[in-house]
């Protein structure tokens, strides 16, 4: 009994071996067909003339050339526009440090004049001169204080350092003190005003 299932196993097996043969050969016969459709197919097909052919090399190379300059050139474009832009940056300033080198010359007189300066009221007058100077010429370049005393407290404007109880019940939510001034360049807010909040 052993032995005739081992027969009819192997029985089974060229079976399958016959089946899987049959099968390749039907799938082997599809593919010839394709291919000779396929092959048909393209011999079909109108033949190029040579000089099309050059023309459309020519096109190619000629666009090709055309791709390379441009990019050429707008790698240019974006080197010198960098160039340009560091060089704004580091003399943005220029003029208006230029212009505060009288100023520097004015402290440096001042300075030399305390050393040996006598009477308090004359050094005091000099240091409100050159403030006075300063403050034209920051004006004049666009610079404007911001006023914040009295005024109702505005997180647009203001930060706040402390709430202490308002002196006064009309300045509850109002600007009491005021700890460092707030200012504007050209109607630009460029720094807050420290401020103390009446509550």
């Amino acid at each position: 009994m052993f032995k005739k299932k081992k027969v009819s196993e192997k029985e089974d097996q060229s079976k399958m071996t016959d089946q899987n043969q049959t099968q390749a050969e039907e799938i082997r016969d599809e593919i010839e067909q394709v291919n000779e459709s396929n092959l048909n197919q393209v011999e079909d097909l109108p033949e190029i003339e040579v000089s099309e052919v050059d023309k459309l090399k020519a096109e190619v190379a000629m666009l090709n050339d055309k791709y390379i300059r441009m990019y050429a050139e707008f790698d240019n474009y974006k080197r010198r526009t960098t160039k340009e832009r560091i060089d704004l940056l580091q003399t943005a300033g220029k003029d208006v440090i230029v212009s505060m080198l009288t100023i520097l010359d004015d402290f440096e007189r001042a300075a030399k004049a305390m050393e040996t300066a006598t009477e308090v009221a004359q050094v005091k007058e000099g240091v409100e001169l050159v403030h006075h100077k300063l403050k034209s010429l920051l004006n004049n370049k666009g610079l404007k204080e911001m006023e914040s005393k009295g005024k109702v407290f505005d997180v647009e404007l203001h930060e706040a350092i402390t709430n202490i109880p308002a002196p006064s019940d009309d300045l509850k939510g109002k600007v009491v003190d005021e700890v460092e001034k707030g200012y504007f360049l050209n109607d630009k807010l460029i720094r807050f005003a420290k401020v103390v909040v009446g509550a």
